[in-house]
């Protein structure tokens, strides 16, 4: 007779550590399962939540990335735009230094690109026409004769593809079939946002075609680094790394000149207030830099802004040739801010890195034709601090 006794059956008895460990984190695991998402690089971390629906039925997602430091950023993939922007001043305040509203509905009704993506060609195009290999195309008109930031319904209004990627980065795509807005060929688009814990937000394009197509991907935030659009940016310091820019027209059209900023209200060579001489520039500051880089393809510092009350900096790194400054002249107060401030004239500021305007239509200026197996590369770091 064997009096050994078997083990009773008993689901909680583990016959090892390691099972014991299994049991213990499996709970843990699904029930983050329901939970929002979550992915860390070093500290960094990104949620994802439902921002809302469009007419057709898609939803839309928005995310949260935030870094070790606080500095926290809102993207949706509505347009992949920044909703909002949290930065410290000086004393550690948070505050958010972008204009935006806080629901889509805002966003979908019209708006002057609010912390867009912008494409397929950032700016204007003259007249909506260019001639690309012995064949004229005729593009959408949205801006008297001319044809801006991709058109009627530019990059900006698109729901774009979104991901959370394993090393902590936001990624977006977008296919952009041939004939949209006039342009030829399938362009194919990933934008990639990270958020690092040195106070940077990265953002990478990506684009490849079929067919020849001129591409000019930019990102059209407004600042405003006090975090109150009240307050105009008239006194922000701003310096740009350009010694020339590109004159242009009353449409803003470039005249395919570029000239020395040196004597002209256009000269941010060192930091210089805003407002200090807007009113020699007809109409305010909607022009495009030529940017320090030697024809370089690197990372460069293009552009530095100073806010005195709150100590805020901004700083603008890209890998373009130029940089569009625009200082907000056709806000007008009909739109208001997502906690309701009236978004008047100079309530923020753009930086645009980017190929300069009416490229296609100056041989002079710097190609922006993309070529099937040629892949399109533009980075752009907003680097936050203060002083």
């Amino acid at each position: 007779m064997n009096n050994s006794k078997s083990k009773p059956h008993n689901r909680f008895f583990f016959n090892s550590p390691l099972e014991t460990l299994f049991i213990l984190i499996l709970p843990l695991y699904l029930l983050g399962g329901c939970a929002e998402t979550e992915t860390s690089n070093n500290d960094m971390q990104i949620t994802e939540e439902r921002f809302g629906q469009l007419a057709d039925g898609r939803y839309v997602e928005i995310y949260t990335l935030k870094n070790e430091g606080g500095i926290e950023a809102k993207i949706t993939n509505y347009g992949g735009i920044i909703v909002s922007l949290m930065t410290p001043d000086s004393e550690g305040n948070m505050g958010n230094i972008v204009l935006g509203f806080d629901s889509l509905d805002s966003y979908l009704d019209e708006h002057p690109y609010f912390g867009a993506l912008i494409g397929r060609y950032g700016n204007r195009i003259e007249n909506g026409r260019f001639e690309l290999n012995g064949e004229e195309y005729t593009l959408s008109v949205n801006d008297g004769n001319h044809h801006l930031h991709g058109g009627r319904q530019g990059f900006d209004k698109v729901l774009w593809d979104s991901e959370i990627t394993e090393d902590g980065s936001l990624k977006l795509q977008y296919v952009s079939e041939n004939g949209e807005e006039g342009y030829p060929g399938r362009l194919t688009v990933t934008a990639t946002y990270n958020l690092t814990d040195d106070n940077r937000l990265r953002l990478e394009f990506e684009a490849t075609t079929d067919q020849a197509t001129p591409v000019n991907l930019t990102a059209h935030s407004y600042f405003n680094l006090t975090a109150d659009p009240s307050n105009t940016i008239l006194d922000h310091e701003l310096k740009l790394h350009a010694d020339h820019y590109t004159p242009a027209t009353e449409s803003l059209i470039p005249t395919g000149e570029i000239v020395s900023v040196e004597g002209t209200p256009f000269d941010f060579t060192e930091f210089t207030d805003i407002g200090s001489r807007i009113d020699q520039v007809p109409g305010g500051y909607d022009h495009n830099f030529v940017a320090d880089t030697s024809g370089s393809r690197e990372l460069t510092l293009m552009a530095e802004v100073r806010e005195p009350e709150t100590g805020r900096i901004l700083r603008v790194h890209s890998t373009e040739p130029g940089i569009q400054f625009y200082s907000g002249n056709f806000l007008d107060g009909t739109l208001e801010s997502g906690n309701g401030v009236s978004l008047e004239q100079y309530s923020g500021f753009c930086l645009e890195p980017q190929h300069f305007p009416n490229s296609p239509n100056e041989p002079d200026f710097p190609s922006t034709i993309l070529n099937p197996g040629e892949t399109y590369n533009n980075v752009i770091v907003y680097e936050f601090g203060t002083e």
